[in-house]
């Protein structure tokens, strides 16, 4: 059994290739192979948001704190918030981030194939980020 204590690894500043505005990763776990699954906290400052990506097994979203906006391609922008969690498939294109006023940590869960958990692509711009904004909706499952 490995105990890693809270404070034991450093946060990291989210690299600019991957995200927009001010975001702190938090590592969580990242065991040896042949486990495949990794997590971290990441907190979005508001306004920061992550690139467009995809995941190539998926990955779940737990947030933790604050309010939020996550989107898939082709989808509209939805308000996510602590307590809620969210799963996006397999090769699924979307970014998550905070809102324009509010701050939002989530835990991100995913697991990697070949070694490779994400694939980041191109920043979402700010009329990406923007658009609509009046008209986010929330989603609710049973």
């Amino acid at each position: 059994m490995e105990l890693k204590r809270a404070g034991f690894q450093p946060s990291k500043k989210g690299p600019e290739e991957w995200f927009t505005g001010t975001v702190r990763l938090d590592p969580l776990n990242a065991p040896p192979p042949p486990a495949r699954v990794s997590c971290a906290s990441v907190t979005f400052e508001p306004g920061a948001r992550t690139n467009w990506h995809t995941h190539p097994l998926g990955q779940t979203l737990i947030v933790t704190a604050g309010c939020g906006w996550t989107q898939c391609e082709g989808e509209p922008r939805v308000e996510i918030r602590a307590g809620d969690v969210i799963w996006c498939p397999p090769g699924h294109k979307h970014w998550h981030g905070a809102t324009s006023t509010t701050a939002m940590t989530h835990i991100a869960i995913q697991e990697a194939l070949d070694g490779k958990n994400v694939e980041w692509l191109e920043k979402v711009t700010d009329e990406q980020y923007g658009k609509d904004w009046k008209h986010a909706r929330s989603i609710v499952t049973s």
